[in-house]
C-alpha cells in the first residue's frame, strides 16, 4: 500500500482515460464520473503497482480482499442516486476507495470493516488523503443500528441473501444496493423501502465480489 501521496500528470491522465472508458461502458451520472476522475486510485496500491491503478480491474490488497474494479464502484454508486448530505452506510470498507467516491458525490459515510488489518490501514490512509468518514470495526452484515436510519446502504461484498436487519436500518424512500448470489457470482440488487413494511426489489447485472462474511451472511 502506498503512503507517498504523489499525483502527477501520468496518474491524472490515467484517470481521464478511465473516466472515458466508464462512459463507454454506460456510466452516465456526471457526479460519479467526476468523483472517479478526482480520487487518486493509485494511492491505494503499493507504489510498485501504480501502473495497474487506472486499469478497469480489481486488484488484491491483502487478507484475501481486493480493491474493487472502477466500473463496479461507479455502477453501485450510480444506483444509489446520492444527494448531498445523504447518510450512507457502507458495508465493507476494504481499501477505502469506494468510501472516497461516496464522499466525493456528497455522502456522509458510515463505513464498517470486519478485518482488523485492513481497518487499521484504511483508518490511517484516508484521513491522510483528506477524507474523513466515520469508521467502525465489526460485523457489517448486521449494519450499524445505533446510527440508523440511513438514506442509502451499499454492500461491497457478495451476500447469500438480503439481510433483514439492513432493511430495517433503511429510511422510508431509502435505497439499498447489494450483490446477492453464491460465492462465485452475484446479481446486483436494488431495494427501495416503500413504507414501513413494503420494499421494491430490482434485479440487475451479474458481478463477482468477495463473500460477505458475518452473522447475517456466509
Amino acid at each position: 500500500m502506498a503512503y507517498k501521496f504523489v499525483d502527477n500528470y501520468r496518474e491524472q491522465g490515467g484517470r481521464k482515460k478511465l473516466v472515458a472508458l466508464l462512459k463507454d461502458r454506460g456510466i452516465t451520472d456526471e457526479k460519479v464520473l467526476k468523483a472517479i476522475g478526482k480520487v487518486p486510485r493509485h494511492f491505494f496500491f503499493d507504489e510498485t503497482f501504480w501502473n495497474q491503478a487506472y486499469k478497469d480491474i480489481a486488484f488484491p490488497i491483502g487478507d484475501g480482499q481486493t480493491i474493487s474494479q472502477p466500473y463496479t464502484v461507479a455502477y453501485q454508486t450510480e444506483l444509489l442516486h446520492i444527494q448531498k448530505g445523504d447518510k450512507v452506510l457502507e458495508i465493507g470498507t476494504g481499501s477505502g476507495y469506494q468510501t472516497c467516491i461516496l464522499m466525493e458525490v456528497g455522502a456522509k459515510v458510515y463505513t464498517i470493516e470486519r478485518q482488523p488489518n485492513i481497518y487499521n490501514h484504511t483508518l490511517k490512509v484516508l484521513p491522510g488523503m483528506g477524507y474523513k468518514a466515520n469508521f467502525f470495526l465489526g460485523d457489517g452484515s448486521k449494519g450499524i443500528e445505533e446510527y440508523a436510519p440511513y438514506d442509502k446502504i451499499i454492500v461491497t461484498a457478495g451476500a447469500p441473501f438480503v439481510p433483514e436487519i439492513l432493511l430495517k436500518q433503511l429510511k422510508i424512500g431509502g435505497i439499498l444496493v447489494i450483490p446477492v448470489g453464491d460465492e462465485k457470482t452475484q446479481k446486483m440488487i436494488t431495494v427501495i423501502r416503500v413504507n414501513e413494511n413494503d420494499f421494491d426489489r430490482i434485479e440487475l447485472d451479474t458481478f463477482r465480489f468477495v463473500p460477505l462474511v458475518g452473522d447475517q451472511a456466509w
